[in-house]
């Protein structure tokens, strides 16, 4: 939901600037902090109580409102979507429609008359509907009507005024006036596909800027970071809505902001914004200013750079991608390993004897081949010096108890002002985060970043980025963090019905949907992958980005060459979370990139479909609904799930989308459901109505149990097992979620500390919780477990369950647990990439060679079983993938028992368990057995035994 949807558009919230109508102490620095992960709301901003009218948001400047009319005019409610072409939704009745325009912007009504118009152009209604390609583009608006703006009007020109569209009766009283929004028009006029920046030749720096609406623009060149007069001040010249100018080579290593001058419908005004350019490619401390800066100059390359797509590691296919996710100071802030200077930044990870690089490694060798990094733009919410932050004494904290609510106030006493968030907080996209280098001013940044992703490479992990298109932090003409709304206001935010910026995604959406916001995405994206040579990029709330940005987006990436771009663009991978909300939602501002959208496109979206049936109920839901991991029917808890009957025909419901889920989700894998019934993957539906399965190819799905978002996996399976459990069986609950994502189709995911037990003391949303909460120990004697309540902010409604779980020495796991935790995943990742047959790359493949033997309504409850053929003798239509193994059996028993399993089918099969249980450390996946006359396997409680079928040679 939309907490602005009453509200006037200058009240376009930023988390920096002080407003009278939002208490400083209500604005969190990180305010994506509770979105909903699925399903069709996002749950935002507890803290955020924001009921202001109009007048109280006067304190921007603009003249205070002396009638219902001049109120109207802080709304945009008509559309200017073509040069010929304003829509509104407007009874003009007898009367007529004008537009009027103020350089000044000093338009005012009082008494019904309008003043201080500096243009007046009637405009004629159409008894046209809208163009097709106005509709495809503004749907929401498709039942407007349409109004005819005179040919020989000079658009471009009055773009730059206040602009007001109003009702007059036949006497000329004003009935009705509105702002516009513009985007439509601009897109019309200005659409450019020139250079943008700053680029460099021999002789010259040129500045390039896209501002159509300006009315002024000018640089001020600095030769400090921050402080200090300019050096210059130079007025740019315009040509067709690009500002530029030229300076000396000698520019470069000097900073730079931009001076513009332009109307911003926040204020009703002509503001004088001090804005950094969008395309920036670096940056003073905290994006006060714009780095001049050459990102091919020799210096700033790391020894090889130029050669590192040679030293790639080998990426056969997409479906050969397994993902761990980690946050860049989660790495080694806490890592006594690492030198001081270099914790908690990118030159931690260009240490070849670190714990963590040696944890890295053994990822690594297991198979795991993607690093996805958190974000590493630059954000707001942590400053970029050091010496600026506020740390807690840990010593102090380790004397409290496990149960304590001491810890989370300490931390939540400096949550704002210490160094960690995990950065959902977009300034600048393009440059990589200050805080993270060991300099945040000068160039230190982009060769340290740079230097982070060759070593992640050369230990054979290639590196993935998060980056957040759809929103921004600020908005507005004054915040400091504001970026884009200052060079063209109203243009780069969506916008609603009444002109006020979307918020769904967390606040201050960003409008892909037009054209220049859509350029700025994919040109950022081609940046990241050619000047810093990463491999792929996770698209943070990618149902808020429109389809056609981003196939055009992997489309522009996989066409990047070797030979041209110094990269492979054919193995660049891209995913996203495929959430369909807001005012996107069912395609509410054109096809948007949501889950089933994105069908065929080769564009992965995060399966929680799979994660929810696993874990029970979803992230949203009481933290004690079970699923079938956590013990739903099999071993219940306090909770009320309903009759025996309802909670076993859950149990049955969530095997059948764990199975789907392992056939990549696709939409039209055919398997036998809980009824008995033949079934494609997407007529199995969800609590909701809504197809489970949604893929078209195993690329397109990326399976996963956990993520940085909700409680770690370990955490939840505390929390929703029986209290009278063991820590053993929690622990290997874990490995059996961990073993079910590695051994299905498509691409694996998992959180970073997933295969140690990670913990995060409970915690729900750990985005500012500080390193205490997010800590990670690579040298495996804590899991973090028992540190404190968890912050109030996000916890404080189940501090009861929790602090029972925490108090309780039985929960927490011993280093034994958390070494037999790694083997456990490090041996179902060896097991994904000992044979092929776990990473079939087309849905043709899936559907022939995948089968679920366990199934219809006499299943055994709480099992899976799934077999995976390869071409051999005798049958007839596939072919040959493993040269080692023609046929594979993975069992699933969930069950606190060991169970027997009988299938016909598989009988007389030369099956016997994978050899990397055979020669594992964990001796209750030895007692998994297979009886070829019978068909028959013994499973041990709560295990994953994987049979091979070797080929006899």
């Amino acid at each position: 939901m939309s907490l602005l949807r009453s509200s006037p558009p200058f009240l376009s919230i930023s988390t920096n600037s002080r407003s009278p109508c939002l208490p400083l102490q209500a604005r969190p620095l990180k305010t994506c902090s509770t979105r909903r992960r699925h399903g069709g709301i996002v749950k935002l901003w507890a803290s955020f109580k924001l009921h202001c009218s109009a007048a109280m948001a006067m304190d921007e400047g603009s003249t205070s409102s002396s009638s219902p009319l001049q109120d109207t005019m802080l709304y945009s409610r008509a559309f200017w979507v073509s040069k010929s072409i304003i829509a509104w939704d407007v009874d003009a009745g007898d009367g007529s429609c004008c537009l009027f325009g103020s350089k000044n912007a000093t338009l005012s009504v009082e008494n019904g008359e309008i003043h201080a118009y500096d243009v007046k152009i009637k405009l004629d209604e159409s008894n046209e509907k809208l163009p097709e390609h106005v509709i495809e583009k503004f749907p929401h608006i498709r039942d407007f009507k349409s109004f005819q703006v005179p040919p020989a009007l000079d658009v471009k020109s009055i773009l730059k005024h206040q602009l007001a569209v109003a009702v007059l009766r036949s006497g000329g009283e004003c009935t009705s006036i509105t702002g516009l929004q513009l985007a439509g028009v601009l897109d019309e006029l200005f659409t450019y596909n020139g250079p943008l920046g700053t680029r460099f030749s021999s002789d010259v720096v040129s500045l390039y800027l896209w501002a159509p609406t300006a009315q002024n623009v000018n640089v001020l060149i600095y030769e400090e970071p921050e402080g200090g007069d300019p050096l210059e001040v130079i007025e740019l010249e315009e040509s067709n809505g690009i500002w530029s100018t030229t300076g000396p080579v000698t520019w470069e290593g000097c900073y730079y902001v931009y001076e513009v001058s332009v109307y911003h419908p926040s204020t009703l005004q002509i503001e004088r914004c001090i804005a950094n350019d969008p395309y920036a490619r670096g940056l003073s401390a905290d994006g006060r200013r714009t780095l001049i800066v050459n990102v091919d100059s020799e210096t700033l390359k790391p020894e090889a750079w130029d050669h590192l797509a040679d030293e790639k590691p080998n990426l056969l296919s997409f479906s050969d991608i397994s993902i761990y996710e980690l946050h860049v100071r989660d790495f080694s802030a806490s890592d006594n390993t690492v030198p001081s200077d270099f914790r908690g930044g990118y030159l931690a990870f260009t240490l070849p004897a670190s714990a963590g690089i040696l944890h890295l490694k053994k990822l690594s060798s297991a198979g795991i081949t993607h690093i996805h990094l958190l974000p590493t733009f630059q954000f707001a919410g942590v400053d970029d010096k050091k010496d600026k932050w506020q740390n807690v004494d840990f010593q102090m904290l380790e004397s409290f108890a496990p149960d304590s609510e001491e810890q989370q106030a300490c931390i939540t006493a400096i949550q704002n002002a210490d160094g960690y968030n995990w950065g959902y907080n977009p300034v600048l996209w393009g440059v990589p985060k200050g805080s993270y280098a060991s300099n945040p001013n000068g160039s230190c940044r982009i060769i340290e970043f740079r230097k982070m992703v060759q070593a992640l490479n050369r230990i054979g992990l290639r590196v993935v980025l998060d980056v957040v298109y759809n929103h921004l932090h600020a908005s507005g003409p004054h915040d400091d963090y504001s970026v884009l709304d200052k060079i063209v206001p109203g243009y780069y935010l969506r916008r609603n019905l009444d002109g006020f910026i979307e918020h769904s995604t967390c606040i201050n959406n960003t409008a892909s949907e037009h054209s220049m916001v859509e350029r700025l995405i994919i040109d950022d994206l081609v940046h990241w992958a050619v000047n810093y040579k990463v491999d792929g990029f996770r698209f943070d709330l990618m149902g808020h980005i429109m389809k056609r940005t981003m196939v055009k987006a992997r489309s522009a990436l996989q066409s990047l060459s070797k030979e041209n771009d110094g990269v492979d663009g054919s193995r660049i991978y891209i995913y996203g979370e495929g959430w369909d909300f807001g005012e996107v939602a069912k395609n509410g501002r054109g096809v948007n990139a949501s889950q089933f959208n994105l069908f065929e496109t080769g564009i992965g979206s995060f399966n929680d479909r799979i994660r929810d049936a696993m874990l029970g109920g979803s992230p949203f839901g009481h933290p004690l609904q079970q699923g079938f991991i956590t013990g739903l029917s099999l071993e219940p808890n306090d909770h009320d799930h309903g009759s025996k009957s309802a909670v076993d025909h859950m149990l049955s419901v969530s095997r059948d989308h764990i199975q789907v889920g392992m056939a990549a989700n696709l939409k039209h894998f055919v398997l036998t459901n809980h009824e008995g019934q033949e079934v494609k993957g997407c007529e199995i539906s969800m609590h909701d109505g809504a197809p489970v399965a949604y893929a078209s190819s195993p690329i397109e799905t990326v399976n996963y149990v956990s993520a940085h978002d909700n409680e770690t996996l370990f955490d939840i399976v505390s929390l929703k097992t029986p209290l009278n459990i063991s820590v053993d069986a929690r622990c290997r609950m874990n490995h059996l979620a961990t073993s079910i994502i590695a051994l299905s189709q498509g691409i694996p995911f998992f959180h970073a500390g997933d295969e140690i037990l990670r913990s995060k003391s409970l915690d729900r949303d750990s985005y500012n919780s500080g390193d205490w909460f997010n800590r990670l120990d690579f040298t495996y004697k804590s899991n973090n477990w028992g540190i404190g309540l968890p912050p109030k902010e996000k916890n404080e409604r189940h501090w009861p369950l929790i602090k029972a779980r925490l108090a309780d020495p039985a929960f927490k796991p011993q280093r034994s647990h958390i070494l037999a935790a790694l083997e456990n995943f490090s041996s179902f990742i060896s097991i994904r990439y000992s044979s092929p047959l776990f990473r079939l790359d087309t849905a043709k493949a899936i559907k022939e060679r995948v089968r679920f033997h366990n199934t219809g309504p006499s299943w055994v409850p709480g099992v899976i079983v799934m077999s995976i053929e390869d071409g051999h003798d005798g049958v007839s239509g596939l072919s040959q993938l493993d040269p080692i193994y023609s046929y594979i059996v993975v069992i699933i028993n969930v069950c606190p028992t060991g169970i027997t399993f009988t299938s016909p089918t598989l009988r007389g099969k030369g099956l016997q368990l994978h050899p990397v249980q055979m020669n594992s450390t964990d001796h209750i996946v030895k007692d998994s057995t297979y009886d070829s006359s019978s068909g028959s396997f013994t499973i041990p409680s709560r295990t994953t035994s994987v049979f091979v079928e070797p080929r006899v040679s």
